[in-house]
């Protein structure tokens, strides 16, 4: 169960920092005059990494099943915003 929840946590990081690169994106945009993400991809990846992070959280302090219930959330949450943000 270690290994799963370090796997979810490598993940729940990534999707922190994906947010935390459209967030930027979004400001140097505003900044220089260009298009960025725009508000709708900004607020799905700042909700969709706060949601993570609390599975995340959730399931480093649960043990057995909703420890791995916390960590499935999470990869199917990153999953979903992968393919809903940048694949669709």
């Amino acid at each position: 169960m270690k290994v799963l929840r370090g796997l979810s946590g490598i993940v729940a990081g990534g999707t922190v920092v994906l947010a935390a690169t459209v967030v930027g994106a979004e400001i140097m945009g505003a900044r220089r005059g260009f298009p960025g993400p725009g508000a709708a991809d900004v607020a799905w990846h700042v909700a969709a990494a706060t949601a993570v992070v609390a599975a995340q959280i959730y399931s480093d302090k649960r043990s057995g099943s909703a420890a791995f219930f916390g960590s499935m959330v999470v990869f199917l949450l990153a999953g979903y915003l992968l393919w809903a943000q940048w694949w669709n």
